[in-house]
């Protein structure tokens, strides 16, 4: 095993390296509470009942929609709730069917969803059509969803404030899982987004994905098969995510269990430590962790990957990167790797660290910028560092 830690030139992120090694402690899993509730359960202000054949919509006193269309009865359900309001009001959904890919459920703000069934997608539909879609809306909430079939999006929110999903599980034959992005009006995030727990399966591009998000707090997403990676960040701060539990994500591509790209990370022209991962799992798939296009600003604390069709983890042109900075695992073939394209600044300040690396490599090529590489146990493996 060889070390480095030797000073090098000041790189984009230099001075703040010793800030990547001070791990704030994760928070408690998010959404304890709405975990603790059973879907249904509490009070609510319309609900959607399947009973036989029939989808009855009802608010109070008041039937809104007899028939026999799961998505009409729950649009019918949402649009009875109070026009203009300022505060939360809840949908229930009891009951399983069916939709078509080319259409959608729309929530407005201040409104809570609970489904308690599984939505199947049938058909096909082009542009973001989505199971639950929400756009430029504030307070919007998903307690519970069970989606099959193939949407278009399992879930789309685009420019919104305070979203929170819940208990989400996505066994899908292609499509998109979640995203969340803020490409209506890009000069505003969205903001203050949480996640609890989300399984997502299937799809033909990623499991869950954001996009121009500042504040995202997840708790874990399990990607089983996804066409690419379980969980992608683009251009998303103040991120905390406690697990990305992968396997056969993005097989036979470039994509990763976890990937950060497009400038994620990156506050004003700098990159303080802002996203903080508790542990990446990986097995199989493309690659375990990526980042990529400026991205930085990142600890993860742990890792453990193995088998990976592609490099094990990836850092290219990222800025203030730690890597297993209470430890990990990295088993081959996939090799770790820092390297950079032209086109950026050259990477710098990465730490890798606390790995025991087996039947693999660590390779820096090109020599990145205030790189460390320390404490890294290698079995059957080599290390090629600048």
């Amino acid at each position: 095993m060889r070390s480095s830690s030797k000073p090098r030139k000041l790189g984009l992120m230099a001075g703040l390296t010793a800030m990547a090694l001070v791990v704030a402690p994760l928070p408690a899993p998010a959404g304890a509470a709405t975990a603790a509730l059973a879907c249904g359960d509490g009070s609510y202000n319309a609900e959607a009942v399947l009973s036989g054949g029939t989808w009855t919509a009802r608010n109070g006193s008041r039937t809104v929609y007899t028939g026999s269309s799961m998505l009409s009865a729950m649009q019918a359900a949402v649009g009875s709730l109070t026009a203009g309001r300022t505060s939360k009001q809840r949908v229930v959904v009891r009951g399983s069917g069916s939709m078509s890919a080319g259409s959608r459920l729309s929530l407005p703000s201040y409104t809570v969803l609970d489904v308690c069934g599984t939505v199947n997608v049938t058909g096909s539909g082009s542009g973001d059509q989505a199971v639950v879609y929400a756009r430029g809306v504030t307070d919007v909430e998903v307690q519970h969803l069970n989606v099959t079939g193939a949407p278009l999006y399992g879930i789309f929110v685009r420019n919104g404030v305070n979203v929170t999903l819940g208990q989400i599980d996505l066994r899908l034959s292609s499509g998109l899982g979640i995203r969340i992005d803020n490409h209506g009006d890009r000069s505003v995030r969205t903001r203050n987004v949480r996640i609890d727990n989300v399984y997502v399966s299937g799809t033909s591009t990623h499991g869950v994905e954001t996009y121009g998000v500042d504040g995202l707090t997840v708790g874990t997403v399990t990607a089983r098969n996804t066409g690419h990676s379980g969980l992608l960040l683009n251009d998303t701060i103040n991120a905390t995510v406690n697990t990305v539990d992968a396997q056969g994500a993005g097989t036979g591509t470039g994509y990763a269990a976890f990937r950060m790209a497009n400038r994620n990370g990156r506050i004003g022209s700098s990159y303080p430590t802002n996203v903080r991962v508790g542990r990446v799992i990986a097995r199989g798939g493309g690659r375990g962790v990526f980042c990529v296009s400026e991205s930085g600003g990142a600890v993860i604390d742990r890792v453990d990957i193995a088998q990976t069709g592609n490099n094990s983890i990836l850092i290219e042109n990222c800025y203030n990167v730690n890597i297993a900075a209470q430890g990990g695992t990295v088993t081959g073939p996939g090799d770790i790797r820092l390297a950079a394209r032209s086109e950026f600044p050259n990477t710098s300040d990465i730490v890798i660290q606390n790995l025991t690396v087996t039947n693999s490599a660590i390779t820096e090529n090109p020599c990145g910028v205030n790189t460390t590489f320390r404490n890294n146990t290698l079995v059957n493996s080599r290390q090629t560092i600048c």
